[in-house]
């Protein structure tokens, strides 16, 4: 385990019809040491996914440096796990052939996979499902089945674009206490982007509220809420002044990032 450093990002990208360059990143520093759960928040245009895509390595900066430890991210690496706002899935295959995907491509027996697939699948709440199309799941059985799938592997770093936002908000809420225990069991470093500011609040002991234009972190919060949620009822913590409180603010600041964005148009 390491921690995490992005040192003076920065990510400008080319309009390929005008010419026109577009900063969409500018001096984004910070350090997220290895266990830490941070959410990332802004109004649309902020860089919050091309952040995301960097660390993945999907994407090369313009300039300045990703280092997971002293190790460069040029790439993709198993030792970094992605989550997507859809699951990514193979419908077409079983739960079991999803979420040993990773390791039929490392090679790993299929004695040992097959161990490793049932524990993980116990651990998201899935235990049974093995031999289930993957097509037959509801939205959030899907989005359990692309965490083990992410966690089977054992990455280091979890990076999460989105993952619960296309689910109904009582499965929503669920899925926001499960990874709430997954943090917490596994003590991996996890990164969450996010547009909903509850969610934000609640899956973030770090949270980095973006501006656009270009993009950069605006604020930072250190809160409480995500280990409160470790005990205690997400709807009960929604409820307490202190989140209120938090939630309006970063609410009033988005909104006003929002107004000052359509008047620049």
């Amino acid at each position: 385990m390491a921690d995490l450093h992005c040192k003076n990002l920065c990510m400008t990208f080319a309009n390929q019809q005008t010419g026109a360059k577009v900063e969409a990143l500018k001096d984004i520093n910070f350090t997220l040491k290895q266990g830490e759960l941070l959410s990332v928040l802004g109004p649309s245009g902020c860089g919050k996914t091309t952040l995301l895509n960097m660390m993945a390595g999907f994407i090369t900066p313009t300039s300045g440096s990703i280092t997971l430890g002293d190790v460069p991210i040029d790439g993709p690496g198993a030792e970094r796990g992605m989550v997507f706002q859809q699951g990514a899935l193979f419908e077409w295959l079983t739960v079991a052939k999803n979420v040993d995907f990773g390791l039929r491509m490392k090679g790993v027996d299929p004695a040992v996979a097959a161990g490793m697939v049932d524990q993980w699948l116990d651990t998201v709440g899935l235990q049974g499902f093995g031999d289930t199309p993957t097509y037959q799941l509801s939205g959030g059985m899907q989005q359990r089945v692309a965490l083990a799938r992410c966690l089977v592997n054992d990455p280091q770093v979890i990076l999460m674009d989105e993952p619960l936002g296309a689910l109904d908000a009582l499965t929503r809420e669920k899925m926001q206490s499960l990874v709430l225990e997954l943090w917490k069991k596994t003590g991996k470093t996890i990164i969450i982007i996010t547009h909903s500011v509850e969610e934000a609040l609640l899956l973030g002991e770090r949270l980095f509220v973006m501006a656009p234009r270009p993009g950069r972190i605006h604020r930072e919060y250190n809160l409480p809420f995500a280990e409160w949620g470790l005990t205690r009822s997400l709807r009960e913590i929604k409820q307490e002044p202190q989140f209120a409180e938090v939630r309006e603010e970063i609410l009033t600041m988005i909104w006003n990032m929002e107004e000052e964005i359509m008047g620049g148009v």
